[in-house]
């Protein structure tokens, strides 16, 4: 039997209601779903990238805070002004939710300020390829401090630390290495303490390089042949002492008269500092002999008395 007329005309009209209602749920839909890619592909920055070198350091907080707690505690409590949470608050902004491969000076400055501390004339020590050797050296005689025996240093000593642009604001699986991207958050704040560390040296400095290295002793692009070296005061610093170190039983690659320490010498003479050389600095090389007591390189007398 067929419908009314009118019953027929309302059916169609549910039909095409419902239609039009399956319409529009269909372009939400899509609309929901190509925001949600886009926002999707702008999240997938470097963040999302595998860097070459390892990620932030686990509880990277809790391991700044406590080791600038110790050093102006127990370490040196004349710097117990000094306010370790904003200190640790200053480093996060400096990197926290930020490309990895764009860090600038100034997002460290703040944490420079805070953390700098006068360093007393004629302790200044600087290093290149001895980084075992030279902290032994001053962990046993404290007349000497390296960037890493500040407090700057001291704190961001072996950990590392990186941004990323999504939430949590942190990546903890993996950091940028220097040739991936030099701006990284590692290298531009190593280079801005070394530059600080060095502006602050007075009197007498020293600096000790590796003697064993075959490709030379000094280089131009390490820390102290690139930004060390240039930021050293000639008004401040009188004398610069080359302590090069050879390793015990060799290989004795280069001693103070080999090509790259001369080349060292004369940066440093254009410069107008005073400059003396040493091959295998006794007090250090005793400190090398501990390790080796029984070679011949570490008997204290050539001759019988």
């Amino acid at each position: 039997m067929p419908l009314p007329q009118g019953s027929a005309r309302a059916r169609q009209r549910t039909v095409l209601l419902v239609g039009i209602a399956v319409l529009l749920a269909a372009l939400v839909l899509a609309v929901v779903l190509a925001s949600l890619l886009t926002h999707g592909r702008h999240e997938v920055s470097p963040q999302m990238l595998k860097w070459m070198d390892r990620g932030t350091t686990k509880n990277l907080q809790e391991v700044i805070l406590g080791r600038c707690y110790n050093y102006i505690t127990a370490q040196h409590p004349e710097l117990g002004d000094k306010d370790c949470l904003k200190i640790w608050e200053s480093l996060k902004d400096a990197f926290i939710y930020k490309n990895p491969c764009n860090i600038t000076p100034e997002d460290y400055q703040p944490l420079m300020e805070l953390a700098s501390h006068p360093i007393p004339c004629n302790k200044s020590l600087f290093w290149s390829k001895t980084n075992d050797l030279v902290h032994r050296y001053t962990k046993s005689n404290q007349n000497f401090l390296t960037l890493e025996d500040t407090l700057l240093g001291y704190m961001a000593d072996r950990v590392s630390w990186c941004g990323d642009p999504s939430a949590p604001g942190i990546n903890y699986e993996s950091c940028p290495k220097r040739n991936e991207c030099e701006s990284n958050p590692g290298s531009v704040f190593w280079k801005m303490a070394s530059k600080m560390f060095a502006e602050a040296a007075c009197g007498v400095v020293q600096v000790m390089l590796n003697g064993s290295v075959e490709a030379g002793a000094f280089r131009s692009s390490s820390i102290f042949g690139s930004i060390e070296i240039f930021n050293l005061d000639p008004d401040k610093v009188t004398e610069v002492h080359i302590w090069l170190m050879q390793n015990i039983g060799g290989p004795q690659s280069e001693s103070c008269s080999g090509q790259s320490i001369q080349r060292l010498i004369s940066i440093l003479e254009e410069r107008n500092f005073k400059i003396i050389c040493e091959d295998n600095y006794r007090p250090v090389q005793l400190l090398q002999c501990v390790h080796n007591p029984d070679h011949t390189d570490c008997r204290l007398c050539t001759n019988s008395s």
